[in-house]
Formats: C-alpha cells, sequence, structure tokens
C-alpha cells in the first residue's frame, strides 16, 4: 500500500475509534473494500496484511483466490451502498443463506470478547469473508434498525466508512474530509 494510503488509514481508525470499539468487525469490511475500490488490483500480500491488522485468520492467499477475495469486496461495495433498510436485509439474508455463518466468540489481544466466524476447513477465504460480512452486517443493521453505513460525501472521496453516531447521520468518512468540506462552503460563502 502506498504511504498516504496507510496515513488516511490511521486517522480512519483513530477516528473510527478502532482501538476502543470495533463495531462487529465492520472497520475490517469497509477497509477491505476501500482497499479494494482504490487499487482494484490490490495484492493478495496486502489483503492479507489487511485481514492480519484486523485480527483475522490467515487467508493463505494465492493470485486466483485473492481475485476471489476482491470480487467478494465488489459484493459487499453494493450493500454499502444500499440505504433502504428491506433492501439491505434482503441483501444480507441472501450472503447468510448462500455462506453460512459458524460463529464463535473469540478474545484477540488486548480486546474484549467478540463474534468472529470460523472458516470451515475447506472453505475458499472468499466464503469465510462474506460469511463473515453477512454476519457483522446482520448484527449492525439490527442493533442501529438502519443503514448505519455510508460512502463518503466529500467531492472527491468516494471511501466507504461505519456510521458509529448517535445523533445525526454520519455524512463523512473522517474529520478531514468534514472538515475539508465546511472550509470550502465557508470560503464560497465569503467569496474567497
Amino acid at each position: 500500500m502506498r504511504s498516504n494510503d496507510l496515513g488516511l488509514q490511521r486517522e480512519m481508525r483513530m477516528h473510527q475509534g478502532f482501538d476502543d470499539d470495533n463495531p462487529r468487525g465492520l472497520y475490517f469490511l469497509t477497509d477491505l473494500v476501500n482497499a479494494v475500490h482504490e487499487r482494484a488490483d490490490v495484492s493478495a500480500a496486502d489483503i492479507e496484511e489487511l485481514v492480519e491488522r484486523h485480527g483475522g485468520p490467515a487467508l493463505g492467499l494465492t493470485d486466483t483466490t485473492a481475485q476471489e477475495v476482491r470480487e467478494a469486496a465488489g459484493s459487499l461495495a453494493a450493500i454499502l451502498d444500499t440505504t433502504d433498510e428491506d433492501q439491505a436485509a434482503d441483501a444480507i439474508n441472501a450472503l447468510l443463506d448462500r455462506y453460512p455463518a459458524q460463529p464463535r466468540l473469540v478474545r484477540l489481544p488486548e480486546r474484549r470478547w467478540s463474534l468472529h466466524t470460523r472458516p470451515a476447513g475447506n472453505a475458499r477465504p472468499a466464503h469465510w469473508l462474506l460469511s463473515t460480512a453477512a454476519l457483522a452486517l446482520a448484527l449492525w443493521l439490527g442493533e442501529r434498525g438502519y443503514c448505519a453505513w455510508g460512502r463518503c460525501a466529500a467531492p472527491g472521496c468516494h471511501r466507504y466508512f461505519i456510521d458509529t453516531g448517535r445523533r445525526s447521520p454520519q455524512r463523512y468518512c473522517s474529520t478531514r474530509c468534514g472538515t475539508r468540506v465546511r472550509v470550502a462552503a465557508h470560503r464560497g460563502r465569503n467569496g474567497r
């Protein structure tokens, strides 16, 4: 990954409270979808590093299975683009039907117990990803009651994010993008 990508990822994890609270593993999903969206040829090694950083299992990706994971990330992007709860639930249920989750409670170092899916012994990495995503998205939609995710509304930025706010819906992927939009609007009003 490029160094500026890693800096933005660090900022976003800090903004999203990554160290303190990771809602259902969804930061992993948005990081993966963003990585694939920004670089369609993201390497197997970069995907493995991203999974490891989020506490996922070693996937042993090959060129073929990495391509399957990139395609699976595209399927997840379609759900993250959905704002209608009923459509999102239908899409998530379809994933749960096709890729049933085998949930287990897992405690990662220096974190609380959390629900993770266990990859079946013969499951391909994309199967594990889609099963994990379906479970995480289902729990988040059920808990929040609406599609608490989206794409950044800042011009030129189309990164996905998880909305962890409790008041108004989140519009930007990071404080950097929100500030950039507010500054541009202020300058536009003041004729600068």
